[in-house]
């Protein structure tokens, strides 16, 4: 195991940076990725273009260690959606899910519920966001097939508990996008049926590193309907059109970037190494001094409290009026956040040094004395 002082000095931005929740700078060891492989591509000898190419192997090994499965259910994807569309478009039924989620989810859904006819939209609208078991219990109907749910909420860094939705749903398909919190929080993924992600944002491995699992319900009850040629088994398919692979290879439609996946996999190792757990503890502790500061100068948070109810997200709900005071101190401080709909969302990383809370601490107090009462 990694040591964790050695994977939080790998976290070597500028100070001010509070914004993984909407893209990770990429890490030391993904940038020296990137030039190693590009040289092997460049190369022009095939010994160098199956080198990167095993990197494709590995980033699922270590993907089904992370989600305690087996590298048979896990594909790679160029984005989180475009693994949500294939779990989605390939249901049938009545399928839940908060208008409040993040647009892969909700566009994606009602995209297929248009396209295919055979898909019913239970929208759920709980009053602060969270999709919690008791809302899911109250919206059940016999005709419910399945359940799509952020395991991190993208706006409020609510934590779903997936181990408490599998218990209200049952039987049901449990979808779950991982995007906000794979690999720096712990989640009983087992409870789930379909897990979605991205390496770009917590995972600090840029954009194209995308990935879904599929697990034994899935494989059983999903149709392979965006099935492309490298979703079958066996070579090059050329004379003839074979059925979908029996395996999470069904749901894939052309081969992946070579050097996308090997962004991942270096990204995934580093995680690997050092352990979830820690990373999960460790991002607490940060979360937690955002909330100090916020308490402080008395800021509004909007994300839960609890230690085991949230992740790296801690979301700011000033009233009106400040919210453009609030955002202009910050930016003014040199601190990166995002805001949106009158919320600031505040999203640090395990690698959050002191320097950085400092200047946000100083933004808020800025803020707070010019504040008219």
């Amino acid at each position: 195991m990694t040591d964790l002082d050695e994977f939080l000095a790998s976290f070597d931005g500028e100070a001010g940076y509070l914004d993984w929740a909407a893209f990770g700078p990429l890490s030391p060891a993904v940038r020296s990725e990137v030039h190693a492989d590009a040289e092997l591509l460049g190369s022009g000898r095939r010994t160098g273009m199956d080198l990167v190419g095993e990197h494709v192997g590995e980033a699922r090994e270590i993907l089904a260690e992370l989600l305690d499965s087996d590298a048979e259910q896990v594909v790679l994807q160029p984005s989180t959606t475009y693994g949500l569309m294939q779990a989605l478009y390939g249901l049938a039924g009545g399928l839940m899910l908060s208008r409040a989620e993040f647009p892969s989810l909700t566009v994606t859904a009602t995209r297929a519920a248009d396209a295919l006819g055979s898909i019913d939209l239970q929208w759920i609208e709980p009053a602060d966001g969270f999709v919690t078991p008791e809302v899911v219990r109250e919206a059940l109907t016999d005709d419910t097939r399945a359940l799509a749910v952020s395991l991190v909420d993208f706006r409020t860094g609510y934590r779903a508990d997936l181990t408490a939705l599998r218990e209200v749903v049952g039987d049901r398909m449990l979808i779950v996008d991982a995007m906000q919190g794979f690999g720096a929080v712990s989640a009983d993924y087992a409870a789930a049926d379909v897990v979605c992600g991205n390496g770009y944002k917590w995972l600090r491995a840029g954009r194209g590193t995308g990935f879904a699992w599929f697990g034994e319900r899935a494989l059983e009850r999903l149709a392979p309907v965006l099935s492309g040629w490298a979703g079958v088994d066996g070579d090059l398919p050329v004379d003839l059109v074979p059925q979908p692979a029996a395996s999470a290879q069904a749901f894939s439609v052309s081969r992946p970037d070579s050097l996308a996946v090997a962004r991942l996999a270096s990204a995934l190792r580093d995680v690997r190494d050092v352990g979830v757990e820690r990373i999960d503890a460790e991002l607490s502790e940060r979360s937690r001094d955002v909330i100090f500061f916020a308490d402080r100068y008395e800021v509004p948070v909007l994300t839960p409290r609890e230690p085991e109810r949230r992740a790296g997200i801690v979301t700011l709900a000033p009233a009106p009026q400040d919210v453009g005071p609030l955002a202009a101190s910050l930016a003014n401080h040199g601190i990166t956040v995002t805001v949106r709909s009158g919320l600031i969302r505040v999203a640090p990383h395990v690698g959050t040094g002191a320097d950085t809370l400092r200047l946000f601490g100083d933004a808020l107090a800025a803020f707070s004395s010019a504040r008219v009462w």
